[in-house]
Protein backbone atom coordinates (compact mmCIF):
# COMPACT_ATOMS: atom_id res chain seq x y z
CA UNK A 1 0.00 0.00 0.00
CA UNK A 2 1.32 3.28 -1.04
CA UNK A 3 2.41 5.23 2.19
CA UNK A 4 0.61 8.88 2.32
CA UNK A 5 1.61 11.85 4.36
CA UNK A 6 -0.98 14.72 5.17
CA UNK A 7 0.78 18.46 6.03
CA UNK A 8 -1.63 20.93 7.55
CA UNK A 9 -2.11 24.03 5.95
CA UNK A 10 0.59 26.70 6.17
CA UNK A 11 -0.16 30.02 7.45
CA UNK A 12 0.23 33.23 5.38
CA UNK A 13 4.21 34.53 5.40
CA UNK A 14 5.28 37.66 4.11
CA UNK A 15 9.12 38.14 2.92
CA UNK A 16 11.26 37.71 0.20
CA UNK A 17 12.69 34.69 -0.89
CA UNK A 18 15.05 32.19 1.66
CA UNK A 19 15.18 28.73 2.08
CA UNK A 20 17.78 26.13 1.79
CA UNK A 21 19.60 24.90 -0.80
CA UNK A 22 17.54 22.58 -2.12
CA UNK A 23 14.30 23.98 -1.66
CA UNK A 24 15.25 26.81 -3.61
CA UNK A 25 16.51 24.10 -6.55
CA UNK A 26 13.15 22.89 -6.32
CA UNK A 27 11.35 26.73 -6.88
CA UNK A 28 13.91 27.05 -9.74
CA UNK A 29 12.01 24.12 -10.90
CA UNK A 30 8.73 25.75 -10.47
CA UNK A 31 10.45 28.86 -12.56
CA UNK A 32 11.13 26.55 -15.21
CA UNK A 33 7.55 25.05 -15.23
CA UNK A 34 5.64 28.58 -15.33
CA UNK A 35 4.15 29.87 -17.93
CA UNK A 36 4.82 33.00 -17.38
CA UNK A 37 6.20 35.43 -14.74
CA UNK A 38 2.38 36.90 -14.41
CA UNK A 39 1.25 33.34 -13.44
CA UNK A 40 4.26 32.38 -11.35
CA UNK A 41 3.32 35.61 -9.26
CA UNK A 42 -0.52 35.00 -9.17
CA UNK A 43 0.73 31.78 -8.02
CA UNK A 44 3.47 32.88 -5.27
CA UNK A 45 0.88 35.57 -4.41
CA UNK A 46 -1.44 32.62 -3.29
CA UNK A 47 0.62 30.42 -1.68
CA UNK A 48 2.15 33.33 0.76
CA UNK A 49 -1.56 34.02 1.14
CA UNK A 50 -2.36 30.72 2.34
CA UNK A 51 -4.74 29.99 0.16
CA UNK A 52 -3.25 26.33 -0.37
CA UNK A 53 -4.69 23.93 2.01
CA UNK A 54 -3.37 21.09 3.70
CA UNK A 55 -1.40 18.66 1.22
CA UNK A 56 -1.26 15.46 0.60
CA UNK A 57 1.83 13.90 -0.46
CA UNK A 58 2.33 9.96 -1.67
CA UNK A 59 4.80 8.02 -3.68
CA UNK A 60 5.24 10.49 -6.51
CA UNK A 61 2.25 12.60 -6.14
CA UNK A 62 0.81 15.38 -4.33
CA UNK A 63 -2.81 16.69 -4.22
CA UNK A 64 -4.21 19.64 -2.41
CA UNK A 65 -7.05 22.40 -2.50
CA UNK A 66 -6.54 26.20 -3.43
CA UNK A 67 -9.00 28.66 -2.13
CA UNK A 68 -9.31 31.70 -4.83
CA UNK A 69 -12.17 33.71 -3.54
CA UNK A 70 -15.75 32.07 -3.43
CA UNK A 71 -14.16 29.14 -5.52
CA UNK A 72 -11.99 26.39 -4.53
CA UNK A 73 -10.31 23.76 -7.04
CA UNK A 74 -8.12 20.80 -6.59
CA UNK A 75 -4.79 20.06 -7.71
CA UNK A 76 -2.97 17.01 -8.21
CA UNK A 77 0.55 16.55 -9.31
CA UNK A 78 3.38 13.99 -9.81
CA UNK A 79 7.02 13.41 -9.70
CA UNK A 80 8.46 10.63 -11.56
CA UNK A 81 9.67 7.82 -9.48
CA UNK A 82 13.11 6.53 -9.26
CA UNK A 83 13.31 2.87 -10.67
CA UNK A 84 14.34 0.34 -8.23
CA UNK A 85 18.01 0.00 -9.19
CA UNK A 86 18.10 4.23 -8.14
CA UNK A 87 16.53 3.61 -5.49
CA UNK A 88 18.80 1.32 -4.21
CA UNK A 89 21.37 3.37 -4.95
CA UNK A 90 19.99 5.88 -2.98
CA UNK A 91 19.75 3.66 -0.03
CA UNK A 92 23.30 2.48 -0.32
CA UNK A 93 24.83 5.98 -0.84
CA UNK A 94 23.03 7.13 2.48
CA UNK A 95 24.28 4.20 4.65
CA UNK A 96 27.98 4.82 2.67
CA UNK A 97 29.18 7.48 4.91
CA UNK A 98 28.54 8.35 8.39
CA UNK A 99 26.11 11.19 9.29
CA UNK A 100 24.11 11.35 6.35
CA UNK A 101 21.21 9.37 8.26
CA UNK A 102 21.38 11.59 11.15
CA UNK A 103 21.47 14.90 8.70
CA UNK A 104 18.30 13.64 7.20
CA UNK A 105 16.63 13.06 10.26
CA UNK A 106 17.40 16.37 11.94
CA UNK A 107 16.07 17.70 8.51
CA UNK A 108 19.31 18.04 6.43
CA UNK A 109 19.67 17.06 2.91
CA UNK A 110 23.77 16.82 2.71
CA UNK A 111 24.68 17.97 -0.72
CA UNK A 112 27.67 15.40 -0.93
CA UNK A 113 24.57 13.07 -0.75
CA UNK A 114 23.20 14.56 -4.02
CA UNK A 115 26.34 14.94 -5.63
CA UNK A 116 27.38 11.23 -5.11
CA UNK A 117 23.92 10.63 -6.47
CA UNK A 118 24.39 12.48 -9.60
CA UNK A 119 27.72 11.27 -10.27
CA UNK A 120 25.83 7.25 -10.05
CA UNK A 121 23.99 8.88 -12.27
CA UNK A 122 20.94 9.41 -10.31
CA UNK A 123 18.79 12.87 -10.20
CA UNK A 124 17.08 13.33 -6.95
CA UNK A 125 16.02 17.31 -7.52
CA UNK A 126 13.48 17.81 -9.92
CA UNK A 127 13.87 19.89 -12.68
CA UNK A 128 11.01 21.46 -14.73
CA UNK A 129 9.66 19.05 -17.04
CA UNK A 130 9.61 16.57 -14.67
CA UNK A 131 6.63 18.08 -12.55
CA UNK A 132 2.91 17.34 -14.26
CA UNK A 133 -0.01 18.90 -12.95
CA UNK A 134 -3.95 18.95 -13.37
CA UNK A 135 -6.18 21.37 -11.73
CA UNK A 136 -9.71 21.51 -11.64
CA UNK A 137 -10.03 25.36 -12.73
CA UNK A 138 -10.92 26.41 -16.34
CA UNK A 139 -7.81 27.69 -17.25
CA UNK A 140 -6.16 26.84 -20.04
CA UNK A 141 -2.77 27.11 -19.04
CA UNK A 142 -0.59 24.39 -17.86
CA UNK A 143 0.15 24.94 -15.01
CA UNK A 144 -2.11 26.97 -13.89
CA UNK A 145 -1.69 29.47 -11.16
CA UNK A 146 -3.84 27.57 -8.50
CA UNK A 147 -0.71 24.33 -9.35
CA UNK A 148 1.88 26.66 -9.33
CA UNK A 149 0.58 27.89 -5.96
CA UNK A 150 0.48 24.17 -4.86
CA UNK A 151 4.22 23.39 -6.46
CA UNK A 152 5.77 26.47 -4.62
CA UNK A 153 4.44 25.31 -1.01
CA UNK A 154 5.64 21.69 -1.85
CA UNK A 155 9.33 23.36 -2.27
CA UNK A 156 8.49 24.65 1.46
CA UNK A 157 7.70 21.47 2.53
CA UNK A 158 10.62 19.79 1.39
CA UNK A 159 13.10 23.12 2.78
CA UNK A 160 11.34 21.90 6.38
CA UNK A 161 11.88 18.22 5.75
CA UNK A 162 13.76 16.49 3.10
CA UNK A 163 11.76 13.09 3.08
CA UNK A 164 9.20 15.09 1.32
CA UNK A 165 11.55 14.94 -1.55
CA UNK A 166 12.71 11.37 -1.22
CA UNK A 167 8.85 10.18 -0.82
CA UNK A 168 8.16 11.96 -4.37
CA UNK A 169 11.01 10.38 -5.53
CA UNK A 170 9.15 6.80 -3.70
CA UNK A 171 11.12 6.39 -0.72
CA UNK A 172 9.21 7.46 2.18
CA UNK A 173 11.12 7.76 5.59
CA UNK A 174 9.78 4.50 7.15
CA UNK A 175 10.69 2.63 3.73
CA UNK A 176 14.15 4.24 3.40
CA UNK A 177 14.62 3.43 7.39
CA UNK A 178 13.49 -0.16 6.41
CA UNK A 179 15.67 -0.78 3.72
CA UNK A 180 18.87 0.68 5.27
CA UNK A 181 18.20 -1.87 8.62
CA UNK A 182 17.79 -4.35 6.17
CA UNK A 183 20.94 -3.38 4.35
CA UNK A 184 23.19 -3.69 7.42
CA UNK A 185 21.81 -6.95 8.22
CA UNK A 186 22.65 -8.68 4.64
CA UNK A 187 26.55 -7.04 5.29
CA UNK A 188 26.48 -9.13 8.03
CA UNK A 189 26.74 -6.21 10.70
CA UNK A 190 24.18 -7.32 12.75
CA UNK A 191 21.43 -5.52 14.98
CA UNK A 192 24.55 -3.64 16.58
CA UNK A 193 26.26 -2.69 12.91
CA UNK A 194 27.23 0.88 11.67
CA UNK A 195 23.92 1.85 10.10
CA UNK A 196 21.43 0.59 12.95
CA UNK A 197 24.15 2.72 15.26
CA UNK A 198 23.56 5.27 13.06
CA UNK A 199 20.30 5.56 13.17
CA UNK A 200 19.85 4.83 16.46
CA UNK A 201 21.96 8.13 17.21
CA UNK A 202 19.94 10.22 13.88
CA UNK A 203 16.47 9.43 16.06
CA UNK A 204 17.74 10.19 19.24
CA UNK A 205 19.16 13.89 18.15
CA UNK A 206 15.78 14.28 16.31
CA UNK A 207 13.68 13.79 19.52
CA UNK A 208 15.87 15.98 21.11
CA UNK A 209 15.30 18.63 18.61
CA UNK A 210 11.82 17.99 18.49
CA UNK A 211 11.56 18.59 22.52
CA UNK A 212 14.06 21.54 22.30
CA UNK A 213 11.46 23.13 19.74
CA UNK A 214 8.41 22.48 21.55
CA UNK A 215 9.89 24.64 24.51
CA UNK A 216 10.21 27.65 22.92
CA UNK A 217 7.94 30.41 22.54
CA UNK A 218 6.43 30.73 19.50
CA UNK A 219 7.87 32.20 16.21
CA UNK A 220 6.27 34.09 13.13
CA UNK A 221 6.92 31.80 10.10
CA UNK A 222 9.87 31.54 8.27
CA UNK A 223 9.97 33.69 5.16
CA UNK A 224 9.89 32.68 1.47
Amino acid sequence: MMATVIHPRLPPRRGGVGGTWWSKAFLRAVEELAFSAPELKRGRRHARAGDVGAITVGDGSFVAAVFDGDDAFTVTGSVPLLGSDDQSVLVELVAAEAGRIAALMSGELPHSLVEAMEEAGVELLPYGGELGTTCTCESWLDPCPHALAVLTQVAWLTQRDPFVLLQLRGLARDELLARLHALDEHAGAGPGGAVVDDLAIAEEAALRAARELAQLPDRPAEQE
